[in-house]
């Protein structure tokens, strides 16, 4: 390992701890993620379901984080659901052939959202054209809807219900903000709906 590695690994490493810590002293990131760790939880007692969605990066921590609900997070209990729709290709790929890629979530939640489920569309920009789509027919709909995004939060910012902005410009950063807040979520959601059983 050169000198510009190990350097380049413990300045990634600050940066990221950084922004976990900018979280943390962000009176409105925590009380953004409380307000949607709730939403979700009533959803949940309600008999109702958690949609998720994003692109590249993003449809991997949609997918991450229902795994986390739809498996276990810490807890050994009933399987909760919750769906990711960008898992599902032949319906992403026919909507984006037949329609465009713009409409791929749109038509998702069309099928799939009722009211009383929670949207979470996942967007570091908060400018994805499907992400906002989805959110927009979520709304419509009667879904709750929660954006993660980044420092700015984009056009999502004042058209969802919470966004949840994680306090960068960084992509990568903004995306590992994003995971961290979704494990908090279902450790969150886990104590809610099932207290500390194993």
């Amino acid at each position: 390992m050169t000198d510009s590695t190990i350097h380049l690994i413990q300045t990634r490493l600050a940066e990221s701890s950084s922004v976990n810590d900018a979280m943390r002293r962000d009176d409105g990131f925590t009380s953004t993620l409380s307000a949607v760790a709730a939403a979700v939880i009533d959803a949940y007692r309600t008999g109702n379901k958690l949609l998720l969605f994003g692109n590249g990066g993003s449809a991997a921590d949609a997918q991450h984080i229902a795994a986390e609900l739809v498996g276990r997070f810490y807890q050994d209990r009933r399987p909760l659901a919750a769906v990711a729709l960008n898992a599902n290709s032949s319906s992403m790929s026919a909507v984006a052939n037949d329609y465009s890629f713009s409409d791929v979530f749109e038509r998702e939640v069309m099928a799939l959202g009722n009211a009383g489920d929670v949207a979470i569309g996942l967007t570091t920009s908060g400018e994805s054209e499907n992400v906002l789509r989805g959110l927009d027919c979520a709304k419509a709909q009667g879904l709750v809807t929660v954006a993660f995004t980044g420092a700015s939060g984009g056009r999502l910012r004042e058209g969802v219900d919470y966004c949840l902005r994680v306090p960068s410009e960084d992509t990568a950063r903004i995306q590992e903000g994003h995971i961290t807040a979704g494990h908090i979520l279902c450790e969150l959601v886990e104590k809610a709906l099932f207290g500390n059983e194993d």
